[in-house]
């Protein structure tokens, strides 16, 4: 009965406050499953970035959802300068400063690894077809020189040309736009 009384309250006050009762579930549902100390950010990149593990990149992150850190509000919307950092296994984002409209703060937080992965462009069907194609043409030499051409010499640098491409193929860390990145904050302060 009480319960029933409380959401029939939430009912009534909610909009008069100008906030719905499916805002106010869906801004504690976001808050319940934002760990604290944590950033919610996204990507503002225009296209796909293949980042090479070993490489240090400056790039902005959009802050995706409201956050209060240590007195200090961090409204969706406010730009993170920071830059993608190598680290064993990949890269994590570093930030410096935050700016929220016309005032910047300086900020220490970091992501988790960003994991790096064989990179796709050199992966594809078209780039494996490309090294079976090497392959095969030299496969077809290496016989022809030796003077036992076959096509068993041709499908053997084929095979070969797709195991070595694909096994050489460069790691890179791939960042997609509006890609979700959470800081785990550690400090900020004003300039």
């Amino acid at each position: 009965m009480k319960l029933a009384a409380l959401a029939t309250l939430s009912f009534t006050i909610l909009p008069m406050m100008g906030v719905s009762p499916v805002q106010a579930q869906e801004s504690q549902r976001i808050a319940q499953t934002i760990p604290a100390n944590t950033l919610q950010a996204v990507t503002s990149v225009d296209e796909t970035l293949y980042l090479g593990n070993g490489e240090t990149v400056e790039q902005s992150l959009e802050v995706d959802v409201d956050t209060t850190f240590n007195g200090i509000s961090i409204p969706a919307g406010s730009i993170i300068r920071g830059q993608f950092e190598p680290v064993t296994g990949g890269l994590r984002y570093v930030a410096n400063s935050v700016q929220t409209g016309s005032q910047v703060y300086s900020l220490q937080a970091a992501s988790d690894l960003l994991a790096d992965v064989k990179d796709p462009r050199e992966t594809s069907a078209g780039a494996i077809a490309g090294d079976a194609a090497i392959g095969a043409a030299g496969g077809a030499l290496v016989t022809e020189i030796f003077g036992d051409a076959s096509w068993g010499g041709a499908l053997g640098g084929a095979a070969a040309g797709v195991l070595v491409g694909n096994v050489t193929a460069q790691r890179v860390v791939i960042v997609e736009p509006n890609q979700p990145i959470s800081l785990q904050l550690q400090s900020i302060a004003r300039y």
